[in-house]
């Protein structure tokens, strides 16, 4: 797939099959996070793999928007590591590109995925953080709920010139 075609065709994938994914394309669409650029280079990221269904059902039960995850394969969680960066702040715009990214390799790969928004609500944030006994400098940004998709989306039409600006408002 070309990047633009992937950029233009990727949609939220909140159904799955129950087709198991490989080993090899979870590490592929981890390795997709690692290379997403970050402010300085600082890379302030960790991710948890969770494959663990009892632990993806617990998510589903506090999360609001995570009821996906009770089909899903399995889910990734990205956190921000406040000890890693040197401008702070950044982990959230670094974890976000990692996320963009990851939600792009999972499309690329032919799997579904949608991303769950954890950072900036507290609630969210402190739920995840029991669950995973986060250390005090990791910060929870997000969740990719990822499967086969058992859903297909057309492509919207976003691109909207109205919002385009040259050289001043």
């Amino acid at each position: 797939m070309e990047i633009i075609e992937g950029i233009l065709t990727r949609r939220s994938i909140r159904k799955y099959t129950n087709k198991e994914v490989a080993d090899e394309q979870i590490q592929l669409l981890l390795k997709a996070g690692m290379y997403a650029p970050s402010a300085s280079n600082q890379q302030p990221w960790h991710f948890v793999v969770i494959t663990d269904r009892k632990i993806l059902n617990i998510i589903s039960e506090v999360h609001p928007y995570a009821k996906m995850l009770k089909q899903a394969q399995l889910a990734i969680l990205v956190c921000g590591d406040e000890d890693r960066e040197l401008s702070k702040g950044y982990w959230v715009v670094d974890c976000s590109a990692a996320t963009q990214n990851i939600l792009l390799a999972a499309h690329d790969l032919g799997l579904g995925a949608v991303w769950l928004g954890v950072h900036p609500r507290e609630e969210r944030k402190n739920e995840i953080r029991k669950i995973f006994d986060l250390p005090h400098n990791i910060q929870p940004m997000s969740l990719i709920s990822i499967g086969y998709p058992d859903e297909e989306k057309e492509t919207p039409d976003r691109f909207k010139p109205e919002r385009i600006h040259y050289n001043t408002w």
